[in-house]
């Protein structure tokens, strides 16, 4: 019995590792530019092309995987089925919003969700006619002490455990309203993020831009109502 049990616990952990592969395979897919190689997945992972080939294939089956002639991989339709139900309600609330600020300020707005202690790009809208937008593409993701973004979520959530640094700066976004950060992310960038009032979800509303004629608390300002509005009908 002793026996079996251990042969159990392998193979579990066996399926597990299997299973965390898949998801890796994944998350590189969604972060990459362009189609990966079977070759560049391995190189990635750390682990031998045969063993990425068979996962592909799995994903493949199941349409989460899509490759082109030359067997480079990116993701597939079925991912869209599985991402539906996903944060649903914010998203759909949000894109109209995001929008309208977008427009107004011709800046590059977005919504980001805290997730396992990072904050996640949700959705994001580019402005129509501005020159020198900057892309803030879904799941983007970093650290939440780096960033305005992260910050905002911070002030919902707490900074426990973060260092004095990061408390110092929860505190005064959670005084001002608003979070702000510049070089942080991405050198050059500047951020202004509003937390988003809702019962349902961690989430923050922000934009993203290279140099502004107008002052953060202006930015704040705008953002705030977007993230009124979209925290009212969240719920």
């Amino acid at each position: 019995m002793f026996a079996d049990m251990v042969e159990r616990a392998k193979n579990d952990g066996a399926r597990s590792q299997t299973l965390s592969r898949g998801i890796q395979v994944l998350e590189l897919l969604a972060a990459a530019e362009r189609p990966r190689s079977i070759d560049e997945i391995a190189a990635d992972l750390g682990v031998h092309r045969s063993i990425v080939y068979r996962i592909v294939r799995t994903l493949e089956d199941h349409r989460l995987v899509a490759r082109d002639s030359a067997g480079r991989c990116a993701p597939g339709a079925g991912l869209a089925v599985l991402a539906h139900g996903v944060a649903r309600d914010l998203q759909s609330v949000a894109v109209p919003e995001l929008a309208a600020v977008a427009a107004d300020l011709a800046m590059t707005s977005f919504v980001v969700v805290h997730d396992h202690g990072e904050c996640i790009t949700l959705a994001s809208v580019e402005p129509r006619r501005a020159a020198g937008t900057v892309a803030e593409h879904p799941g983007t993701r970093h650290p939440l002490e780096h960033g305005a973004p992260g910050v905002a979520l911070l002030a919902l959530l707490g900074a426990e455990g973060l260092g004095e640094d990061v408390a110092t700066r929860v505190a005064e976004a959670r005084r001002q309203g608003y979070a702000t950060s510049r070089d942080e992310v991405i050198p050059g960038l500047s951020s202004v993020a509003v937390p988003i009032p809702s019962r349902g979800s961690c989430a923050a509303v922000a934009v993203v831009y290279v140099s502004s004629d107008r002052e953060p608390a202006e930015l704040a300002e705008r953002l705030q109502v977007a993230a009124n509005a979209i925290g009212a009908q969240v719920g």
